[in-house]
Protein backbone atom coordinates (compact mmCIF):
# COMPACT_ATOMS: atom_id res chain seq x y z
CA UNK A 1 0.00 0.00 0.00
CA UNK A 2 1.41 3.20 -0.94
CA UNK A 3 1.26 6.08 1.86
CA UNK A 4 -1.70 8.83 2.12
CA UNK A 5 -1.37 12.37 2.27
CA UNK A 6 -2.94 13.30 5.29
CA UNK A 7 -4.17 16.74 5.58
CA UNK A 8 -6.14 18.34 8.60
CA UNK A 9 -9.26 17.92 6.03
CA UNK A 10 -8.84 13.96 6.35
CA UNK A 11 -7.32 13.42 9.25
CA UNK A 12 -9.95 12.69 11.42
CA UNK A 13 -11.67 10.49 8.92
CA UNK A 14 -7.52 8.92 8.29
CA UNK A 15 -7.63 8.00 12.31
CA UNK A 16 -11.77 7.21 12.83
CA UNK A 17 -11.74 4.47 9.98
CA UNK A 18 -8.55 2.73 10.04
CA UNK A 19 -7.21 0.68 13.26
CA UNK A 20 -3.78 0.78 12.87
CA UNK A 21 -2.27 4.14 11.58
CA UNK A 22 1.47 5.19 11.11
CA UNK A 23 2.22 9.47 10.42
CA UNK A 24 5.49 10.42 9.12
CA UNK A 25 5.83 14.33 10.25
CA UNK A 26 8.07 16.00 7.63
CA UNK A 27 8.96 18.42 5.58
CA UNK A 28 10.70 18.83 2.37
CA UNK A 29 13.72 21.35 3.20
CA UNK A 30 14.74 18.37 6.24
CA UNK A 31 17.48 16.47 5.88
CA UNK A 32 16.84 13.20 7.56
CA UNK A 33 13.11 13.69 6.65
CA UNK A 34 14.24 13.13 3.21
CA UNK A 35 16.60 9.97 3.91
CA UNK A 36 14.17 8.59 6.29
CA UNK A 37 11.05 8.55 3.40
CA UNK A 38 12.32 5.80 1.02
CA UNK A 39 12.45 3.53 4.52
CA UNK A 40 8.73 4.75 5.36
CA UNK A 41 7.36 4.27 1.84
CA UNK A 42 9.40 0.71 1.34
CA UNK A 43 8.09 -0.50 4.59
CA UNK A 44 4.25 0.70 3.69
CA UNK A 45 4.56 -2.27 1.17
CA UNK A 46 4.88 -4.91 3.48
CA UNK A 47 1.80 -3.33 5.26
CA UNK A 48 -1.30 -3.78 3.39
CA UNK A 49 -3.28 -4.07 6.82
CA UNK A 50 -1.65 -0.16 8.39
CA UNK A 51 -2.08 3.01 6.55
CA UNK A 52 1.09 4.98 6.16
CA UNK A 53 0.56 8.56 6.19
CA UNK A 54 2.36 11.61 5.60
CA UNK A 55 1.96 14.76 7.43
CA UNK A 56 3.85 17.61 4.99
CA UNK A 57 4.52 20.27 8.04
CA UNK A 58 5.10 23.43 5.92
CA UNK A 59 1.34 22.80 4.42
CA UNK A 60 -0.07 21.86 7.70
CA UNK A 61 1.15 23.42 10.54
CA UNK A 62 -1.79 23.23 11.73
CA UNK A 63 -1.49 19.58 11.87
CA UNK A 64 1.99 19.79 13.56
CA UNK A 65 0.43 22.49 16.36
CA UNK A 66 -2.10 20.25 17.20
CA UNK A 67 0.48 17.45 18.24
CA UNK A 68 3.33 19.89 19.28
CA UNK A 69 5.59 18.84 16.80
CA UNK A 70 8.90 20.61 17.73
CA UNK A 71 11.40 18.17 15.71
CA UNK A 72 11.03 16.61 12.09
CA UNK A 73 10.99 13.78 11.43
CA UNK A 74 8.47 12.54 14.29
CA UNK A 75 6.75 9.45 13.87
CA UNK A 76 3.62 8.15 15.55
CA UNK A 77 1.42 5.78 15.50
CA UNK A 78 -2.57 5.32 16.53
CA UNK A 79 -4.14 1.75 17.02
CA UNK A 80 -7.73 2.37 18.06
CA UNK A 81 -7.83 5.87 18.13
CA UNK A 82 -4.67 5.55 20.64
CA UNK A 83 -1.57 7.67 20.07
CA UNK A 84 0.71 4.57 21.27
CA UNK A 85 3.91 6.01 19.90
CA UNK A 86 5.30 9.38 19.43
CA UNK A 87 9.05 9.89 18.74
CA UNK A 88 11.05 12.11 16.27
CA UNK A 89 14.05 11.11 14.66
CA UNK A 90 14.61 9.08 11.58
CA UNK A 91 14.86 5.08 11.38
CA UNK A 92 16.77 2.63 10.12
CA UNK A 93 14.67 0.01 7.90
CA UNK A 94 15.60 -2.57 11.14
CA UNK A 95 13.86 0.02 13.88
CA UNK A 96 10.87 0.52 12.13
CA UNK A 97 10.19 -3.28 11.12
CA UNK A 98 10.72 -4.10 14.97
CA UNK A 99 8.89 -0.50 15.83
CA UNK A 100 5.76 -2.08 13.79
CA UNK A 101 5.76 -5.43 15.31
CA UNK A 102 6.01 -4.31 19.31
CA UNK A 103 2.99 -1.94 18.05
CA UNK A 104 1.38 -5.14 16.27
CA UNK A 105 1.83 -6.91 19.00
CA UNK A 106 0.41 -4.90 21.83
CA UNK A 107 -2.72 -5.77 23.64
CA UNK A 108 -5.16 -2.97 23.01
CA UNK A 109 -7.80 -3.92 25.45
CA UNK A 110 -5.04 -3.22 28.64
CA UNK A 111 -4.33 -0.27 26.16
CA UNK A 112 -7.73 0.62 26.56
CA UNK A 113 -8.10 0.43 30.53
CA UNK A 114 -5.35 1.93 31.13
CA UNK A 115 -6.45 5.47 29.10
CA UNK A 116 -9.85 4.95 30.92
CA UNK A 117 -8.21 4.40 34.41
CA UNK A 118 -6.42 7.80 33.36
CA UNK A 119 -8.98 9.91 32.62
CA UNK A 120 -11.18 8.65 35.74
CA UNK A 121 -8.36 9.86 37.74
CA UNK A 122 -8.53 13.34 35.67
CA UNK A 123 -12.45 13.18 36.49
Amino acid sequence: MATVHMTKDNFEQIINNNDFVIIDFWAPWCGPCQGFGPVFEAESEHHPDIVFAKVNTEEEQELGGLFQIRSIPTLMIFREQVIIYSEAGALQPSQLKNLLQRAKELDMAEVHKQVAEQQQQRG
